[in-house]
């Protein structure tokens, strides 16, 4: 029988991190992705032990869909939003890596983006605890806090999947969600 941690979620923990005790549980459609098909998790936050590194799928798609704080769950507002791990490219570059169809067609190749990946921004505060806490972001070169910007981009990030039925087939679902900012 898995236990309760004696660590908290949202404190100890970034609320996005997931648990041993959620495993994956297949494939569904989702309402964190519209209902479009994608990889589904137990929800028991808060049992077993942390899983660092790791990010819940449904929580991570919650994160960046409703700009919620990975680190303490709530909502962060338009003046307070941050990125410790998001790097600035191009949308030239994004295309290049197979992302084009998700950017503005009218987007400039050479137009300035804030890569966040699949890490929705901070609030200040939690972003600077997390730095100050987390081995793996003190360990980064960059450890400035970069404002995200008030326009953004989702990406979902896809994956195949085999179906267990006859005719055996693979069918795309998503995984995870990636978020770029638009600079202005």
């Amino acid at each position: 029988m898995t236990t309760a941690s004696r660590l908290q979620v949202g404190l100890d923990v970034p609320w996005v991190t997931s648990w041993s005790d959620e495993p994956e549980t297949g494939v569904a459609p989702c309402p964190s992705v519209d209902g479009q098909l994608a990889i589904g998790q137990a929800e028991n936050a808060g049992v077993g032990r942390p899983l660092y590194s790791q990010n819940h799928l449904f929580r991570q798609r919650r994160t960046v869909r409703e700009m919620l704080c990975p680190m303490c769950g709530r909502p962060t507002p338009a003046h307070d939003r941050w990125t410790q791990t998001g790097y600035w490219t191009t949308a030239g570059d994004l295309r290049e890596r197979g992302f084009g169809a998700a950017l503005p067609a009218d987007l400039a190749d050479a137009k300035p983006l804030l890569n966040c990946g699949a890490i929705a921004p901070l609030h200040h505060a939690c972003a600077h605890a997390a730095v100050t806490r987390c081995p793996h972001l003190g360990a980064r070169p960059d450890k400035s806090l970069k404002r995200f910007p008030a326009a953004w981009v989702v990406i979902p990030l896809w994956i195949e999947a085999r179906t267990s039925r006859p005719p055996a087939r693979s069918v795309p679902v998503v995984s995870f969600l990636q978020l770029v900012g638009l600079e202005p």
